[in-house]
């Protein structure tokens, strides 16, 4: 609303009765000595239905008078039921007078323009008290009632300060009140009360500013935040150490929200500090040093550290800690290591904190001796590892699959008292299915839940992952429908193993419902989830099924990725409709994504089916053009186009070329060309082949054997026919139906073999 919503209605003047009780008002311990006139006392009477006063109340007399007589009378009525309660905090500055009626009541009950003035008067008697607890709970009542009814909150501040005398009332009001909007997040208000207290010739504390500036930092309010900086450095208050604090905490940990650590800002702030006369303290270099190694500055921050030290600047562990972090997420765990070391030599003991980033970084880098060694190290020193640096070599031990150690761990530390909450259970749950015990796992979810543990869908994924996994999907389903029963709502990823599952064991019909459901319950299915059913579909030759996805993925603002172009580009190939392989090929490029290599193998090896081999080692090449290796796949596939059509020359310089490359080929490269030269009746190059595979390590499969019988058998070389069967059955080849099918031709050499 842009008017105030109350009326001025007191007949004598506010400014001079509380001007005078702050002239006579001495604080001490919360004990009071007063001298107020004796007007100002009837006035403010418990008994103040029946009272007459006197209206001239600048006459200053001791209590102890009681003759004085009034010249004016008048008489105040019942409807004016909060004077008393002002007349009770005035005397006795009791809260518990002003406590027992919210404003939003009083407004109720008195009307609202009353129930302010009232309330006004109660927050200014206890603000020339210095009580500011009381005044910051008033305050709080007033602006929760004015957002509860739409008010506008910027007329708030200029309505209480209807008392321009009252300097050091208002300045303690003003204060306050930008900690009560900082606090409640309306920062645009307690900026608009600083810069109003300043328009009239206020000047709140430094501690309120520095409030402001704390919930500016916190809400990401960089602008307003440097703004309000800059401007009390210009109008005061003076900043003090914390103001600087605060603002060097913004500018090294401001990457969360807004980007990298801003240390050139960061290190203005420090100087900035110095120059002022503040001494920056402890924690204000365990904030910069802690910025400096978020952006890879870790030996900057230790000759900073050492710097200080010489100079004989206090410094606590917390500094250290910050490098030996540092050290650890650059991979140098020896440093990180001599950190320690470092520290124990200047005196300085190191922390629980500190050797848990030890324990954690050893742990995770595989280094469980040490870790364990440092845990020792702790408990020698009376330092009690916490439940963070077990959890570390929990992890540590399930990672390395040593899940044995790793139960026996956690069962030692819970009968010694430690209380484990299911973030120790998740990691042990999830390490035995990594190592496919699913019954141990089980077990421990049936403990967790009889402790009174809520597992959660992480919990539940490890398992469901792991049946799924085992290709155990009715196990797995029926985990899910625990979950589910249990009220532990399934995420994304949850319901992907399942869908997964379902597509490896082609029922592609339960994972679209399955995708339904989710969609009913606000699971919101992901890009993975489409293209699997997707990729599915198209092994199954169904790309026209397929693309009745493409709308709901679009529809739920999922794009579509390389691997589902490539899936569609795939299933219309196994159809050899390269029309249509190619129309998403082109849907690729307008979009801006770049085919990978395995839908440019897709593309050749569609091209290639269709006997279009100068096309498809065009695309080959212009793969190259793109930056993209070809590996083994893509070269087969395009030798085998040449081998096809009869250009022996251009698939033998293919070889070559996949061998400079150090593209290993496969057997089944070999077997290509070996079909090739024995289609054209040149056994002798393709037994130069074979031998050329066995050099290199590759060694021939039934095929490529069942292609070299034939080639014989064709020209009618029988003995050869007999060799390399004999040849196949000393390597430890087993015939199949083609192979018996070639030497059927021939009784006696099968009979022989």
């Amino acid at each position: 609303m842009g008017m105030y919503p109350f009326r001025k209605r007191w007949s004598f003047s506010l400014v001079s009765n509380l001007g005078l009780f702050r002239n006579q008002v001495c604080f001490r311990e919360r004990c009071f000595c007063r001298r107020c006139s004796y007007a100002s006392v009837a006035l403010l009477s418990d008994s103040w239905d029946d009272t007459v006063v006197d209206s001239s109340l600048g006459v200053e007399i001791n209590l102890a008078n009681k003759a004085l007589s009034p010249r004016k009378r008048i008489k105040i009525g019942r409807e004016c039921g909060l004077y008393p309660v002002i007349g009770r905090v005035l005397k006795s500055l009791n809260w518990m007078a002003a406590y027992g009626i919210s404003f939003s009541t009083a407004v109720e009950k008195y009307g609202f323009s009353h129930s302010f003035d009232a309330f006004r008067i109660i927050v200014y008697i206890f603000a020339l008290g210095r009580m500011d607890k009381e005044v910051y709970s008033l305050l709080k009542d007033i602006v929760c009632y004015y957002e509860k009814g739409n008010f506008d909150l910027f007329h708030l501040f200029p309505a209480l300060l209807d008392l321009p005398n009252e300097i050091a009332g208002a300045n303690i009001l003003c204060g306050t009140l930008m900690k009560v909007f900082a606090a409640n997040s309306i920062t645009d208000n307690a900026i608009d009360v600083f810069l109003k207290a300043k328009e009239i010739g206020l000047e709140p504390s430094i501690f309120s500013c520095n409030f402001l500036l704390k919930h500016l930092a916190e809400a990401n309010r960089e602008e307003d935040l440097a703004s309000l900086f800059q401007k009390i450095k210009e109008t005061g208050p003076l900043p003090n150490a914390h103001t600087y604090t605060i603002m060097m905490n913004f500018y090294c940990t401001r990457h969360h929200c807004l980007g990298d650590v801003d240390t050139e800002k960061a290190t203005g702030i420090l100087e900035e500090m110095k120059e002022s006369g503040e001494s920056p303290n402890v924690v204000t270099y365990s904030i910069y040093i802690r910025g400096l190694c978020r952006v890879g500055c870790v030996e900057f921050a230790l000759n900073l550290i050492r710097n200080l030290r010489q100079k004989n600047i206090p410094l606590n562990c917390y500094c250290y800690n910050a490098v030996i972090d540092g050290f650890f997420k650059r991979g140098e765990e020896d440093e990180a290591l001599r950190v320690l070391e470092e520290i124990k030599a200047c005196g300085i003991s190191p922390d629980a904190i500190s050797y848990s980033i030890l324990v954690d970084g050893l742990c995770k880098n595989g280094n469980l001796e040490k870790g364990l060694n440092l845990i020792e190290e702790m408990e020698s020193s009376n330092i009690k590892p916490s439940l963070v640096t077990y959890i570390s070599l929990l992890k540590g031990l399930c990672k390395r699959g040593l899940m044995e150690i790793a139960l026996q761990v956690f069962y030692n530390l819970r009968v010694s008292g430690y209380r484990f909450d299911h973030t120790a259970y998740d990691i042990l749950i999830s390490g035995f299915c990594e190592q496919g015990d699913l019954d141990t796992a089980q077990g421990l979810l049936e403990e967790m839940t009889s402790n009174d543990l809520v597992p959660n869908a992480s919990t539940f994924n490890s398992l469901i992952k792991g049946f799924c996994r085992m290709g155990s999907l009715d196990n797995a389903l029926e985990l899910f429908n625990v979950m589910v029963e249990g009220g532990v709502l399934p995420d994304t990823v949850t319901c992907n193993f399942i869908v997964h599952r379902y597509c490896k064991e082609g029922h592609v019909e339960d994972a679209l419902q399955l995708i339904q459901e989710m969609r009913d319950q606000g699971i919101c299915p992901n890009n993975f989830t489409y293209t699997i059913v997707i990729c599915r579909l198209c092994e199954e030759r169904k790309p026209e099924a397929a693309l009745q996805l493409i709308p709901l993925m679009l529809k739920s603002g999922i794009s579509l990725h390389t691997v589902t172009y490539s899936a569609i580009i795939d299933g219309f190939g196994k159809q050899l409709n390269s029309g249509k392989a190619f129309m998403f090929y082109a849907g690729m490029l307008k979009h801006g994504l770049i085919p990978d290599t395995v839908a440019y193998t897709i593309l050749i090896n569609t091209l290639c089916n269709e006997s279009r081999t100068v096309e498809a080692y065009n695309l080959f090449r212009e793969m190259t053009w793109k930056g993209l290796d070809p590996d083994m796949i893509s070269y087969t596939s395009i030798i085998n186009g040449f081998c096809k059509i009869g250009d022996m020359k251009k698939a033998c310089e293919l070889l070559r070329e996949m061998l400079g490359r150090g593209k290993l080929p496969s057997v089944v490269t070999y077997t290509c060309l070996i079909y090739a030269f024995c289609d054209n009746n040149r056994m002798d190059i393709a037994h130069m082949l074979v031998d050329e595979m066995r050099r290199k390590k590759v060694y021939p499969d039934v095929v490529t054997y069942n292609v070299l019988m034939n080639g014989h058998r064709r020209l009618g070389h029988l003995d050869k026919v007999h060799e390399v069967f004999k040849e196949m059955r000393k390597e430890g080849i087993f015939p199949n139906d083609q192979t018996f099918k070639i030497l059927g031709l021939d009784a006696a050499i099968f009979t022989e073999g």
